[in-house]
């Protein structure tokens, strides 16, 4: 297969970048995306030229670093899979394929197709964990959990915190993100303890790194590779309306006192 790539590529965060056009060949389809690219690499290496950045690691769909937009769409034109898992028979043969980075305040590029998505990593330090004492693991294993809670709570621990929910939403928002987290902690037993401080903690730290505010397009829902549900940004809602009410209860108790 033989394919036309527009590549953004961009020195660094101060440079303009712009999309630079190369063309590949004798590309097999069943190759991966990366695979592509790996070989559009080798070619740039012979030739003297910076080979293209991408972020990647496992290559297998789990690790959440393949941010790519391709052809306007994060990860790509399949549902339900990351960049890394999609292959060039999703492409037509002679295809123009516009390969860019996440275009997010919160995500700047730092080279090319690479963006910075500690803002992730500090959403999560703000409260995305338990720090209770629960026990030993055969001790947290006896503790009873309703099927459906369990279920729910694994399906939304399954965000791997790629980011297309904020690339694929006009405002820029993480709530999906966002509320995956809180969802997955504040439905177990474990994570209930520090539920309303940790989602007064998370959706603050979201809103001080300045992703935007969901306005239910459902973009998210739509483009996330694990295709994580919105009703977990229902149930964050939920959870922070009530962490603040109760925040302000105890405020006028002791107040009172």
């Amino acid at each position: 297969m033989i394919f036309t790539l527009k590549i953004w590529r961009q020195k660094n965060a101060a440079d303009k970048g712009g999309l630079v056009t190369y063309k590949v060949e004798d590309i097999s389809a069943d190759s991966s995306f990366f695979e592509m690219l790996d070989i559009l690499n080798q070619q740039l290496i012979a030739q003297g030229v910076d080979p293209v950045a991408f972020d990647h690691d496992c290559r297998e769909g789990i690790c959440g670093t393949c941010s790519l937009y391709i052809n306007g769409r994060p990860h790509g034109p399949l549902k339900g899979v990351t960049t890394c898992q999609l292959h060039m028979r999703s492409f037509r043969n002679g295809e123009t394929i516009f390969v860019e980075p996440w275009r997010c305040g919160a995500f700047p590029v730092i080279k090319d197709l690479i963006v910075d998505r500690s803002a992730f990593d500090k959403i999560i330090q703000s409260g995305g964990y338990v720090s209770v004492n629960s026990g030993g693991i055969p001790d947290a294993n006896t503790i009873p959990v309703p099927k459906p809670d369990s279920d729910a709570a694994f399906d939304a621990a399954a965000c791997i915190g790629c980011g297309a929910c904020v690339a694929s939403c006009p405002n820029a928002s993480a709530m999906l993100f966002v509320s995956s987290k809180v969802s997955h902690l504040a439905l177990l037993p474990q994570g209930r303890v520090e539920a309303e401080r940790r989602v007064q903690k998370m959706v603050s730290t979201m809103d001080s790194l300045g992703f935007g505010n969901c306005s239910n397009t459902y973009a998210c829902e739509a483009e996330c590779p694990k295709e994580i549900s919105v009703v977990n940004i229902a149930r964050m809602n939920r959870e922070y309306l009530a962490a603040k009410i109760f925040a302000e209860k105890e405020k006028q108790i002791s107040f009172s006192l």
